[in-house]
C-alpha cells in the first residue's frame, strides 16, 4: 500500500499543482570560486525533480565576494534566500541557520564544494517519497584526500561509536534529506556545540543510506583543517557520550593503583635496605598521586563544566547581519529562538 506522502505526490504530478516545497541548504564561507559553479549544478539538478524548490545559502560571515555573488544571484533566480551572518559562526551553525529558515516539507543539506553530487538529490526524494524520513549519503569513495584523511575519518567515526550511546552511521557527513518534523525535533535541540549528524541519528524516525562517490573539490580550499577537524571530533564525542568522564574516574583509580604499588615499593626500600634518600619516598609517592589523579582527570571533566558554562550564558547561536529573498524577517522555527537579527 503507498504511504501518505507517495499520495500526496502523486496528486502534485497529476493535478500539476505545488503542493509539496523542497528546502536545499547550502553553507558557505569564502566560496567566491565556486559558488556560481555550485548554483549552476544544483539548480540543473533541482529544476529536474517534479517538486518546488528554494535555495537558502547561508554566508557564515566570508571575508572574499561570496556574499555579492550570493546576492547576485538571488536576483536572477527567485528561489535563492540569502542569509548573511555577521561574522563566522561556524560550519554547524550555519547549517542550523539554514534549518531554521527553511521552508520545506523536506530539507537537503549539501556543502557549497560540490564534493557532493546534487544530483543524488533525487535519489534523496524518491527514499522520502517511499516513506523515509531521512535519506542520508554515504560515502563509498573518497577523491581528492589524502591518506591521512582517510585515516583519521575513519578512526573518528569508529571511534565516536566505540565510546557514544548512539551509533552514527559510518563515512557520512551532513549531505542528507531530511523531512519536516526531523528538522522540527532538531530545533528543538538547545545546545550550542552543535554536531549535525550525530543529532539526527539521535532524534530517529526511519532512516536509509545511499551510497555515492565523494568528488574532490571543485574550487578553492578546505574549511576543515587540522585543527578544526580535532575540535568538530572533540564536539561530536563530548556532545554524545559520558564515557570520557567514566574514563578519567577508571584512570583515577588506575593511578591511584599505582601509587599504592609505588608506597608499598618505597616502604620496602626505606625499611629492609639501606638504598633510600631523604625525602626520596614522599616526592615519589606525591608524584604519582597528584600527577596520575587529578591532572589526567580535571581536563576532562573542564571540557564538560566549559560546554555547561556556555550553555548557562543562553547567547543566541548565531547573529544574522542581513536576509535577501524572504518575504518576512521571522523564521519558520519551534522551540527556542537561537538567533540574534540585526537589520542593517
Amino acid at each position: 500500500m503507498k504511504s501518505n506522502r507517495h499520495q500526496r505526490i502523486s496528486r502534485f504530478i497529476r493535478d500539476g499543482k505545488p503542493e509539496e516545497l523542497l528546502s536545499v541548504v547550502v553553507p558557505c564561507f569564502n566560496e567566491e570560486e565556486v559558488i556560481e559553479q555550485t548554483h549552476n549544478r544544483l539548480g540543473a539538478a533541482l529544476a529536474a525533480l517534479d517538486i518546488r524548490c528554494e535555495i537558502i545559502f547561508v554566508d557564515d560571515g566570508s571575508r572574499d565576494r561570496t556574499l555579492q555573488i550570493l546576492n547576485e544571484l538571488a536576483l536572477k533566480d527567485d528561489r535563492v534566500k540569502v542569509i548573511s551572518f555577521s561574522r563566522n559562526f561556524g560550519h554547524q551553525m550555519a547549517v542550523t541557520a539554514g534549518l531554521e529558515h527553511a521552508s520545506g516539507d523536506a530539507v537537503v543539506l549539501i556543502d557549497a564544494d560540490l564534493q557532493d553530487p546534487p544530483e543524488l538529490i533525487q535519489e534523496f526524494l524518491n527514499k522520502w517519497r517511499e516513506g523515509y524520513d531521512v535519506a542520508y549519503g554515504r560515502r563509498t569513495e573518497r577523491a581528492g584526500e589524502t591518506a591521512f584523511k582517510l585515516f583519521t575519518a575513519k578512526l573518528f567515526y569508529r571511534g565516536i561509536n566505540m565510546l557514544s550511546d548512539i551509533q552514527i552511521p559510518l563515512d557520512t557527513g551532513d549531505f542528507r534529506l531530511m523531512d519536516r518534523k526531523v528538522v522540527e525535533a532538531l530545533m528543538r535541540m538547545p545546545e550550542h556545540d552543535r554536531f549535525i549528524r550525530g543529532m539526527v541519528t539521535w532524534v530517529g524516525f526511519k532512516q536509509i543510506e545511499v551510497p555515492y562517490r565523494r568528488d574532490a573539490r571543485a574550487a578553492g580550499t578546505t574549511k576543515y583543517p587540522l585543527f578544526k577537524m580535532l575540535k568538530f571530533a572533540m564536539d561530536g564525542i563530548i556532545s554524545f557520550s559520558s564515557v570520557p568522564l567514566k574514563l578519567a574516574t577508571l584512570i583515577g583509580f588506575a593511578a591511584s593503583g599505582c601509587a599504592i604499588v609505588g608506597i608499598l615499593y618505597a616502604l620496602a626500600l626505606r625499611l629492609l635496605t639501606d638504598v633510600w634518600v631523604t625525602g626520596w619516598t614522599l616526592l615519589f609517592v606525591s608524584g604519582l598521586f597528584m600527577g596520575g589523579v587529578q591532572l589526567m582527570s580535571l581536563g576532562i571533566i573542564g571540557e564538560y563544566i566549559g560546554r555547561i558554562y556556555k550553555s548557562a550564558k543562553n547567547r543566541p547561536l548565531y547573529i544574522v547581519r542581513s536576509r535577501n529573498g524572504f518575504k518576512s524577517p521571522s523564521t519558520r522555527t519551534s522551540g527556542m529562538q537561537r538567533e540574534a537579527y540585526i537589520d542593517n
